[in-house]
């Protein structure tokens, strides 16, 4: 987020890197909370193996992806790319752990990627800075627990 931010023209340039950082801070003394994670049970070998396999797909995709986004002679996309596929690898997620959390943090980023490449390749020059930067505004919402829908249409794997 911090060196997406830079890129952008000011004021944001600096605005969004200060308010990020502030968003950090507090998901990181929300989370010292005692109560801010649930207690749980150890996921099963079958949650490992949905991990793995999603962790790795997605490490793999992201030098193919690159490769072929120079290839196409669209590498300021890249970034939207590595968004694109970290949200895709949250999918598996929400059934493999029971943890509904997922579903929305996966559509969130899917969203985010794929409205980012709309606007890269309809000529806006800070579509893919913008879309990082909103990329981690969502990751730390979600890690702060200020972005966790509940409702019953997210509820269950």
């Amino acid at each position: 987020m911090l060196v997406n931010a830079a890129t952008l023209p000011l004021p944001w340039s600096w605005i969004l890197p200060a308010l990020g950082a502030a968003a950090f801070l507090a998901a990181l003394v929300r989370l010292r909370r005692p109560d801010a994670l649930p207690a749980g049970t150890r996921p099963s070998r079958q949650a490992w193996r949905v991990y793995g396999l999603s962790v790795g797909l997605m490490i793999l995709a992201f030098p193919l992806g690159a490769w072929a986004l120079r290839r196409a002679g669209l590498p300021e996309v890249t970034i939207l790319w590595v968004i694109l596929v970290v949200g895709l690898h949250f999918w598996p997620f929400a059934r493999a752990f029971q943890a509904p959390v997922f579903r929305p943090l996966a559509v969130s980023l899917t969203g985010v990627a794929l409205a980012g490449i709309g606007a890269a390749l309809a000529g806006w020059p800070w579509a893919p800075a913008s879309a990082a930067v909103l990329a981690g505004f969502v990751l730390l919402g979600f890690s702060g627990g200020w972005l966790t829908l509940r409702s019953p249409h997210v509820t269950g794997a």
